[in-house]
């Protein structure tokens, strides 16, 4: 789950993360009051789950109220690659004389969480690892041990010289650890941590994304969900329990397991398809489910075909039957949807499925090629 950078921010603080003062915004005269009360210099961000506000327009310094309001409303409203901009943060300028980059994430290679940190701070780490990788040093952390002081000064060193700044760092560097294991995130970037001129330690900007299979232990976290940021048919899916990402295919796909539909869009490539999406409908799938995933589909106007391909184990193939024919009473589908069912209760599966107009197919490759190629019929 993404969140915002103030919320975020909330979450770093909580660990002592030294974060400058801020406010958040919704109107101009929030903005400017916000800018009263903390008194002096601010930056006024958008908060939208996109990079590159700053080259959009949306991050702006104002050295008075006025100015704050001023461009509270140049930015509320303001379209950020595809995102309108609702809130925004109103914070206490910091005097910048070094900028770092300091970023966790989790590492599936090395299945640890792993540090990276670069003395090229204030853009983006894409562009670093592109042009300068040298510049990005990385460390992997023991989970089992967690990150001891000693290494925590091993990473600052990589990109401050000076002895008593190095230590404030390495110190972030622990804080920002504890918190990414803490609130269970999957990523933690700092970008720009700031060095000022009395050489004090701060964290500008923040980005978090927090593992969705461990929120169950974070209400808190949880609650900083921001459903303005979803499509309606994520927020679906996600409310129904189903595994959804929308992709530029053709070839709808309603399948059971993360493996078998990671397969499945393979072998519809492998057959000169294009999967439109994945969408898994979980190990235990009632006929709810599935008519939702259905209607998700569907609801894309790209989709030519759908491909159902049930694997049924703790997934009862009756049970998707009797959503597939509950979908086709409920709502009208044109088209053409093929059905490959296989596994536990397979043959009450077919019997619901008697004389319905799916096609019907005994194999995954059976099935996706007649998927591939119906997808390919003009309408």
């Amino acid at each position: 789950m993404k969140i915002h950078e103030y919320q975020a921010k909330d979450i770093l603080r909580g660990y002592d993360v030294p974060i400058p003062r801020f406010e958040i915004a919704t109107t101009q005269a929030q903005a400017r009051a916000a800018a009263e009360d903390i008194g002096r210099m601010v930056v006024v961000k958008a908060q939208v789950h996109v990079g590159g506000r700053g080259k959009a327009g949306g991050v702006k310094l104002a050295k008075t109220p006025d100015e704050a309001e001023k461009h509270a409303g140049a930015i509320l409203g303001m379209d950020i690659k595809g995102l309108t901009v609702e809130k925004i943060m109103i914070s206490d300028a910091v005097d910048i004389d070094r900028e770092y980059y300091i970023g966790m994430i989790v590492d599936r290679a090395t299945k640890k969480p792993v540090y990276m940190v670069s003395e090229a701070g204030g853009i983006d780490i894409e562009e670093v690892a592109s042009k300068t990788p040298e510049k990005i040093h990385k460390y992997a952390v023991d989970p089992e041990k967690g990150l001891s002081k000693e290494e925590a000064l091993e990473l600052a060193a990589k990109i401050e010289s000076r002895p008593a700044v190095a230590e404030r760092v390495a110190d972030f560097i622990s804080k920002l650890y504890e918190a990414f294991v803490g609130s269970d995130a999957s990523l933690a970037e700092i970008n720009p941590l700031v060095i000022t001129p009395d050489e004090e330690v701060w964290a500008v900007d923040a980005k978090m994304n927090i593992d969705d299979n461990a929120l169950y232990r974070h209400e808190d976290i949880a609650a900083m969900r921001d459903p303005s940021t979803e499509t309606p048919e994520l927020r679906r899916a996600r409310e129904m329990g189903l595994s959804f990402v929308k992709l530029d295919g053709n070839v709808g796909c309603v399948v059971n397991g993360a493996g078998l539909a990671m397969t499945t869009m393979d072998v519809i490539a492998h057959y000169g398809g294009e999967p439109a999406n994945f969408l898994d409908i979980g190990g235990s799938s009632s006929p709810d489910k599935v008519v939702t995933a259905l209607e998700i589909i569907t609801s894309d106007p790209n989709v030519k075909s759908i491909l159902i391909n049930i694997f049924g184990g703790i997934t009862r193939c009756d049970d998707v039957a009797r959503g597939l024919a509950q979908a086709l009473a409920q709502t009208s589908i044109s088209l053409p949807i093929v059905v490959r069912l296989t596994g536990t209760n397979e043959e009450e599966a077919k019997e619901v499925l008697a004389g319905t107009e799916f096609v019907s197919a005994d194999t995954m490759d059976e099935a996706v090629e007649k998927a591939v190629e119906l997808a390919r019929q003009p309408a």
